[in-house]
């Protein structure tokens, strides 16, 4: 489906979206520092002072700024961006580093991502970065599903690892066609919008799992599914699009879930936050639930890089 989003709104939609993303990332990272009590966070409790973000944030803001600017992946501009704006102490993983330094220094980024891994990289970077341009296209599926291909070619060679990125960038734009058009889709209608954009193996499988299992607890999703400790593509986004899906009216409430269920927490909070924000907004928006704007200035401020201003 089409619908018709202005060029502002668009743009809305995805700061709102970053916000969401960058708000997960840097309380979900939170938890991986002792002492912070992920039950502290079930209870109304955030860790104080400063929440930095990690490389989720950082690509992600790379990608918003290739949209605001230009309103279009070009793969080799963002494969430039990523490897001059790499800091490897923001928590980028190995062969990532290995990746972008190999493009910094001139290496072909279709080279370097063919290279650093057999049959190239099915990780989680290429979905954790993405909602924001899913937010972008708003109103066209595949649109959205065909930039979400070119943001992760970039570094992710292997199908399963774009799928991924597919996957969070279509749920994201139908999200956040349904604010725009002052709907609430149902959980089953959430995940059902990445059922025509999926290609056969181990992620889609978690898919279908996920579909089947939408009255269960978040524990139970998280063992069934993956919490993304595999920090693989195939065990973070399941879990990730089902948290959303559950839990699309209530931000908060969906990070929490992301805490409880451990693994890769930065990773599968920066995934949905960046879904349900697209629906959800700053703070209440009708009969939701926000990003509260008191989490919001416990992030760390984001790089100086053009993006809608959260």
């Amino acid at each position: 489906m089409h619908l018709e989003i202005s060029a502002d709104e668009r743009v809305r939609l995805c700061g709102d979206s970053l916000a969401g993303l960058s708000v997960g990332d840097a309380l979900g990272a939170q938890f991986f520092v002792p002492g912070n009590d992920p039950a502290s966070l079930a209870d109304g409790t955030v860790p104080d002072g400063v929440w930095p973000w990690t490389d989720d944030t950082d690509m992600a803001c790379t990608v918003v700024a290739e949209l605001v600017t230009h309103q279009r992946i070009d793969q080799d501009r963002l494969a430039t961006a990523f490897a001059q704006r790499c800091d490897p102490y923001r928590g980028y993983g190995a062969g990532a580093v290995v990746v972008l330094h190999q493009i910094r220094d001139g290496v072909p980024w279709a080279q370097a991502t063919r290279s650093a891994f057999a049959g190239g990289s099915f990780g989680n970077g290429a979905a954790m970065r993405v909602a924001p341009l899913g937010a972008f296209f708003a109103g066209d599926l595949d649109q959205a599903a065909t930039q979400a291909i070119a943001s992760a070619e970039v570094t992710h060679a292997h199908p399963e690892g774009i799928v991924g990125a597919v996957v969070v960038a279509v749920a994201t734009a139908f999200v956040a066609q349904a604010r725009n058009a002052g709907t609430c889709p149902t959980p089953e209608q959430v995940v059902a919008s990445a059922n025509p954009y999926l290609v056969p193996g181990a992620l889609s499988r978690g898919v279908s799992t996920a579909s089947a299992m939408l009255t269960a607890s978040a524990e139970e999703a998280a063992w069934t599914l993956g919490n993304g400790a595999q920090v693989s593509a195939q065990d973070t986004v399941p879990f990730a699009l089902w948290v959303a899906a559950t839990h699309l009216s209530n931000y908060p409430a969906a990070i929490t879930a992301c805490v409880e269920a451990g693994g890769d927490v930065d990773t599968t909070a920066a995934i949905t936050g960046g879904i349900v924000a697209a629906f959800t907004g700053i703070g209440d928006h009708d009969a939701t639930a926000g990003v509260p704007p008191t989490w919001l200035t416990h992030r760390e401020p984001l790089p100086d890089r053009p993006h809608p201003t959260r």
